[in-house]
């Protein structure tokens, strides 16, 4: 029993992947999570009627906010033109109305301070909550369910993708393929189009289910949905192929997640990237899941069409580009050229 435990010591210390997942790895996503969840700078964009008194004004200026005096007829519409904006304060004789574009993290800080600015002028004033996209009290699921499409639509292509080519490789099939006339291009996007075929029928299984057994609202049309998915798929074919570039067999895979896939799922969505302090958020354009999830909330959530969701489509697409040009680079040195 010794011997065993000595010799498991030794091999996992002469593995450098295992060590750098033992020792490196939390400590980098532990530092990264420290720098996402800290104190964000971020102040909050309010709006009121440029005819409330000056009282109000100064209570709110008060407070860690950024406040603008305009001529708001349609809240909702204002909300949808000025993007920059999170929250409209009203004060009529009916009642107190805050109008916010969704439930989020950012439409949360805004409302903790404009109840801190009229707890100091009326305590007891009963304020109602209007959202343009979703509602008071949904699920957290609701809110965040078009994350783990992109997520899982990724996730598990890029496992299967990069595991199968690393087995292919270890076993020689790669290299006899490559000995015959058949282009290097031909090799990557015939994997592509192999692992496609699972990937389309993934995505679909998971949209319907996402839509029609859990419930989840999509305000657009699910089939811009079904586009991004599969374009996701395939992103994660090239991903997983440009992975398995640096790695001898499957466990090596598994070791790399939590530097190639953990990271990106902080980047999805799950935190607006204006909260993200230090301009961390910018990393986010780097990485391909926030285009998979940014195009599915523009279609879900706010209801866009192709017009809202080109840019991000197009970034997925280029980002699959640039993969395919550094596994054609790659496996130039498996044929000798």
């Amino acid at each position: 029993m010794r011997n065993l435990a000595k010799r498991v010591i030794f091999q996992t210390l002469n593995d450098k992947r295992s060590v750098a997942l033992i020792l490196i790895a939390p400590l980098l996503i532990l530092t990264l999570v420290y720098f996402l969840l800290g104190d964000s700078d971020y102040v909050p964009v309010v709006v009121l009627d440029e005819n409330v008194q000056t009282q109000l004004v100064e209570a709110f200026e008060a407070e860690t906010l950024d406040v603008r005096l305009d001529t708001v007829d349609d809240p909702f519409g204002y909300l949808e033109d000025n993007k920059d904006v999170d929250a409209i304060f009203e004060a009529t004789q009916e009642g107190t109305t805050i109008t916010l574009r969704e439930p989020s993290t950012k439409s949360s800080k805004a409302v903790r301070e404009i109840q801190t600015a009229l707890s100091a002028l009326n305590p007891a004033a009963d304020i109602e909550m209007n959202y343009v996209y979703g509602e008071e009290g949904q699920s957290t699921f609701d809110s965040f369910g078009y994350v783990f499409l992109s997520l899982f639509s990724f996730f598990f292509v890029f496992i299967l993708s990069a595991m199968a080519l690393v087995k292919e490789r270890s076993g020689g099939t790669l290299e006899r393929l490559l000995m015959t006339p058949i282009k290097r291009g031909q090799v990557i996007l015939g994997y592509t189009l192999g692992y496609g075929v699972f990937a389309v029928v993934q995505s679909v299984f998971i949209v319907l289910y996402t839509i029609y057994v859990l419930g989840l609202t999509s305000l657009g049309n699910i089939g811009w949905v079904f586009l991004v998915m599969i374009l996701m798929a395939g992103t994660a074919v090239f991903f997983g192929a440009t992975i398995s570039v640096f790695a001898r067999s499957e466990l090596q895979v598994v070791q790399m997640i939590p530097f190639t896939i953990i990271p990106q799922v902080f980047f999805s969505g799950l935190i607006p990237l204006d909260l993200i302090p230090y301009g961390l958020g910018n990393l986010s354009y780097v990485m391909p899941i926030f285009y998979g999830a940014t195009a599915i909330k523009e279609v879900m959530v706010y209801g866009s069409g192709f017009a809202g969701i080109w840019g991000y489509v197009l970034g997925l697409i280029f980002y699959a580009g640039v993969l395919y040009l550094l596994n054609m680079r790659a496996l130039g040195k498996y044929r000798g050229h």
